[in-house]
């Protein structure tokens, strides 16, 4: 039972995530697309999917920080101002990139959202401020969740009603983390940043599962540990030894 002074946050451990909405290209369903909303909530799954600022500060959903991987557009995101962006369609299924906005109408409340805000770690929050100005109105189950431990602590200094977490990886060193400042590496990787962030839930890759920083969250401090990217349901069945929910892709969880 749930102490009425502890908030429950059970429902993010429910029905499993649909990775960018249940997304399918075959079908013309692409990934953070009206669409792929739509289908998951038919399907009774929460949602993750990704905001984005445009250059002009309107939320959008869409994961890439460039726009040609599903655009026929090229160049930064961020470089937009939203009358372009929402002009700009996906390459498949002819929807465009959708506002935070649109996409709060679609789902309407009835799946939970997970909503992952991107970001360069440049110490800008301006994301994190804007979502929660868009989401005051929203009656629907939402939580937050981000990389960039800044964006996530500036919520919690807000005193964020919604859920908060981090999303989290066991190293910083290749990819698209590798030109990070190596004291920003090392706060990731030794979670220095929990006395600003405080996480409700953590939202860590399967690939590392399991680390003792998950399983102490699970078995000590009661925090849910969410899991991504699973792709089978052979890999589903593994992950969840590991971790309470999971957000998926590709097949029917």
């Amino acid at each position: 039972m749930t102490s009425p002074c502890v908030p429950d946050f059970s429902w993010l451990v429910g029905r499993p995530i649909a990775h960018r909405g249940l997304h399918d290209l075959s079908r013309g369903r692409v990934e953070n697309s009206i669409g792929a909303a739509r289908e998951a909530v038919a399907h009774g799954y929460g949602i993750e999917c990704d905001l984005r600022l445009s250059r002009d500060g309107k939320v959008f959903v869409f994961h890439d920080d460039s726009l040609e991987r599903l655009t026929e557009a090229q160049g930064p995101f961020a470089a937009r101002d939203a009358n372009e962006l929402e002009q700009i369609a996906f390459r498949e299924g002819g929807e465009a990139i959708p506002t935070l906005e649109q996409w709060l109408a679609a789902v309407d409340g009835a799946v939970p959202l997970i909503l992952e805000l991107k970001s360069d770690f440049s110490g800008d929050i301006a994301l994190a401020l804007a979502a929660a100005a868009a989401l005051g109105a929203y009656s629907g189950t939402v939580a937050l969740k981000s990389f960039d431990p800044a964006l996530i602590a500036a919520l919690r200094g807000q005193e964020s009603p919604w859920p908060l977490g981090i999303v989290a990886q066991s190293d910083y060193d290749d990819g698209e983390f590798s030109g990070l400042p190596p004291s920003l590496r090392q706060s990731l990787t030794r979670f220095t940043h929990a006395p600003e962030t405080r996480p409700d839930f953590l939202s860590w890759r399967a690939s590392d599962l399991p680390v003792a920083v998950t399983a102490f969250a699970r078995a000590c401090a009661g925090t849910p540990v969410m899991t991504w990217t699973i792709r089978s349901p052979e890999q589903a069945e593994v992950a969840r030894r590991h971790a309470d929910q999971i957000i998926f892709e590709g097949f029917f969880a």
